[in-house]
């Protein structure tokens, strides 16, 4: 039997890749009277990714990089009056309703019943404790770990921290990146629930060799009967 299950937050639980696409196409609109390069949002996934190791990962970082990319673009010409055009996606972002996928709630409250749940999520602290808040799942989570990243030496800590076993440990999440291909480095299982969007900074394949302890499952209304015939 698994020891804990644990859940992503982020696109797995709840939307939150649209978010980022409303807040590119609001970027695009803001921008629309400046002369722009054709490679605008190629530009803008490169800022992004060069400004993880510095800001992380959330609402915050992603604002960061349209303000900079803004500036580079416009070659220094956006005007103060369209930064806070940008300053307000984030805000309008971080006040955004938190809407829950199918099965979500039923799931988790059925699988609180037999098993402690752990929330494994990265992302800005506040904004992340927020959402669970407002979701209304806080009580099914025994465990809450908001991370910087999620990387095999961050779920290690989390093992060590909880004093988990990793092969009795069960991870499911959207992300290949993030939530899949760590767990199952460290020894983990880990059930990969695709979501409609997906940030292509989270895509990875699944390398041979790591197909026993996975499995792909279409939605979350599935994983309480795969676990059911295959928990340990």
């Amino acid at each position: 039997m698994f020891e804990v299950i644990a859940f992503d937050a982020d696109d797995t639980l709840w939307e939150n890749e649209a978010y980022y696409r409303s807040g590119r196409e609001t970027f695009h609109q803001i921008l629309a009277s400046y002369p722009l390069p054709a490679d605008l949002d190629d530009r803008l996934d490169a800022t992004e990714n060069r400004n993880i190791p510095y800001f992380g990962y959330g609402v915050t970082s992603f604002v960061f990089s349209l303000i900079e990319t803004a500036i580079s673009v416009t070659e220094q010409t956006v005007s103060a009056a369209d930064i806070q055009r940008i300053l307000d996606i984030a805000k309008n972002m971080l006040d955004a309703r938190v809407d829950l996928f199918d099965h979500v709630e039923p799931t988790l409250r059925h699988l609180s019943e037999s098993y402690p749940l752990m929330l494994i999520t990265k992302g800005d602290l506040m904004h992340q404790q927020n959402k669970l808040t407002r979701s209304g799942l806080s009580g099914y989570f025994k465990h809450v770990e908001v991370v910087a990243d999620k990387t095999p030496e961050v779920y290690r800590a989390i093992f060590e921290r909880h004093h988990l076993t990793p092969d009795r440990f069960l991870m499911i999440g959207n992300s290949m990146r993030s939530d899949i291909l760590p767990v199952l480095e460290l020894g983990g299982h880990a059930i990969y629930v695709p979501s409609k969007l997906i940030w292509v900074h989270e895509h990875r394949d699944l390398p041979e060799g790591l197909s026993d302890r996975f499995v792909e499952l279409e939605h979350l209304g599935q994983v309480e009967e795969w676990i059911r015939q295959n928990g340990r």
